[in-house]
């Protein structure tokens, strides 16, 4: 009976004994904070080391590809601010897809408290900033304060463990990743230099094609991969953000399975034992059955829920700590700071993040447009508001964009300052308020 029972599992391997722990902590979505905030510790320590100058260089180096007088190469650190930092894109959108479709924020009303919180979130941040830099040489860096960074968020939140409801983590999940696609649409539309709307229409082109495909049923990824790699080089030559690949692909993506639970259950009924006597037999009809069920228990996962899957650890755990080491580390020599853009892009996470999305929150409430989960308190909702002032990752890539080399020192000095204190000031805030929600 013993065999029996064991003949329902899928055999053991050496390699589980290592695995199955490795997955179980890839699974907890808080621990890309932690890689995060490691990779951004050693790009500062190396930024301020003897080692600075090799350092800088490795991420000017150029890459590309070259045949005869013909070739296109960038810096290396433009590849992963540009290449790599679409799979992020793109996986921000999925989630986001994904919570639309099958998650909590099918509810209207539900989306709309998120939408409503991220819009604010976005828009006061950024007037802040303008009023404390009006006329000022950084003026153009006002899209540097409108982000939220995802994983740091989520790190802060998680933290706090069974102290705060799971609304509460929905909330700020779908916040954050509402906030990174306007985010990134902002770059898109403000930050992009002179349009070739020749690449655009191919852009439309390939966007075109992709349709066609998800219509005639290819079920591919490598296909789509493919198209979407044509798209994403269109987009880069028409001089609007190539990362604003990820996020169209990304909600392009399908949500519905192709396979439900009631066509799985029948082809599985009809996998019969595998031919011992010979393994290696042709195209037999238990084979076929076999690879049928295969299919159809790969396609019971929704073309959303398997690249989220699939994606998250190569992101969590590669693309974004290599985005750090690229981009986060900056030399402390306060002399050659502007500190008027250090104290702008400071006040405008502190200040006009928590203003922007509590304010726009009751707002939304007020009008009857959106509905707060019963067991999210406004103690809970201010301290989920200072948390969205942690912007680093997004904030990161936009002063980059925004900023010119004698600006850029000093406003990565105000998103770090911005960041720690938010996150510090944030957790405390939603301590508070669970310690008050235990004791009702």
């Amino acid at each position: 009976m013993a065999h029996q029972h064991h003949q329902h599992r899928l055999p053991n391997q050496y390699i589980d004994r290592f695995t199955k722990p490795f997955n179980r902590f890839l699974s907890i979505q808080a621990a890309g904070g932690v890689v995060l905030l490691l990779a951004a510790i050693v790009a500062t320590l190396i930024a301020n080391s003897q080692f600075v100058d090799e350092f800088r260089a490795i991420w000017e180096t150029p890459v590309g590809v070259s045949f005869g007088s013909w070739a296109y190469t960038h810096p290396l650190k433009s590849w992963v601010n540009d290449a790599l930092m679409t799979f992020f894109f793109f996986l921000v959108a999925v989630e986001l897809k994904r919570e639309l479709v099958l998650g909590e924020l099918r509810d209207p009303k539900m989306a709309a408290l998120s939408i409503f919180a991220a819009s604010g979130g976005m828009l006061v941040p950024a007037v802040v900033y303008l009023l404390l830099q009006w006329n000022e040489p950084g003026r153009h860096g006002w899209g540097t304060v409108m982000a939220t960074d995802t994983a740091f968020v989520i790190c802060c939140v998680a933290m706090l463990g069974k102290r705060v409801p799971t609304s509460l983590r929905v909330f700020m999940l779908s916040l954050a990743i509402v906030d990174d696609i306007g985010a990134i649409l902002v770059v898109a539309i403000g930050y992009s230099g002179n349009i070739f709307w020749g690449a655009l229409g191919i852009v439309a082109l390939g966007l075109i094609v992709i349709l066609a495909m998800a219509r005639l049923g290819v079920r591919s990824f490598p296909s789509y991969f493919l198209v979407g790699g044509f798209i994403w080089l269109a987009l880069e030559s028409s001089g609007i953000h190539a990362t604003i690949a990820g996020v169209v692909l990304g909600l392009m993506t399908p949500a519905r399975r192709w396979v439900n639970d009631q066509r799985l259950y029948s082809i599985l009924s009809q996998v019969v034992a595998h031919p011992t006597a010979n393994e290696s037999s042709g195209d037999t009809k238990d084979r076929a059955t076999l690879q049928l069920a295969e299919i159809a228990a790969r396609e019971s996962l929704s073309a959303v829920e398997r690249l989220q899957i699939g994606l998250h650890p190569w992101v969590g755990f590669a693309i974004l700590p290599i985005f750090a080491l690229a981009n986060a580390g900056m030399t402390f020599s306060l002399s050659s700071l502007d500190l008027s853009v250090t104290w702008a892009v400071f006040w405008g996470f502190v200040i006009g993040k928590p203003l922007g999305v509590m304010g726009c929150a009751w707002l939304a409430i007020r009008i009857g447009v959106a509905k707060k989960p019963a067991d999210l308190s406004w103690a809970l909702l201010i301290g989920g508001s200072v948390l969205t002032g942690i912007g680093f990752t997004m904030a990161l890539l936009i002063a980059d964009i925004a900023f010119e080399e004698e600006l850029l020192a000093g406003a990565k000095l105000g998103i770090l300052m911005a960041s720690v204190f938010s996150a510090f000031a944030g957790t405390a805030l939603l301590l508070l308020g669970s310690s008050k929600r235990s004791h009702i």
